[in-house]
């Protein structure tokens, strides 16, 4: 199946330039973790980070939501560390919430859940990490390896 187009750099840069608040899928109170080390690069960039995850109450200094569902914020990224079982629940889950972006960290997509995001109007990035492009791109220092 083909994938929508990935972003272009300057499509790439006008997203950071555009968000303020990022949610969190799968964000990680264990430090050890990309699902953590990435939120925390990204909050010390000026990124207000949403954690989303079922079984912790704060992570970086903020209150968790257990789904999506649950923020009730604008948001303007869903960043996804979840399995890629779940990418299509995701996807639907951030099409309802109205985000404007979808970005998968590496191996959390899946075909249909891109296309589904895609269909929707969502920009969707996918198989790139959020804290490294954004070092990449030279808009910071890039997060600290794991």
């Amino acid at each position: 199946m083909q994938r929508p187009d990935e972003p272009s750099e300057q499509q790439l840069r006008g997203i950071y330039a555009t968000t303020r608040t990022i949610a969190v899928v799968g964000a990680s109170a264990n430090e050890a973790k990309p699902a953590h080390r990435i939120p925390r690069y990204l909050q010390s960039q000026g990124y207000r980070i949403l954690p989303v995850n079922p079984r912790e109450d704060e992570i970086l200094g903020e209150k968790v939501h257990r789904s999506l569902g649950d923020i009730g914020l604008p948001v303007d990224v869903v960043d996804v560390f979840r399995p890629p079982e779940e990418a299509e629940q995701v996807a639907r889950d951030a099409v309802a919430l109205g985000t404007r972006v979808l970005w998968f960290q590496p191996g959390t997509d899946s075909d249909e859940a891109v296309r589904l995001a895609a269909e929707a109007g969502l920009t969707v990035v996918a198989g790139r990490c959020m804290g490294e492009t954004h070092g990449e791109l030279g808009l910071g220092p890039g997060p600290e390896p794991g």
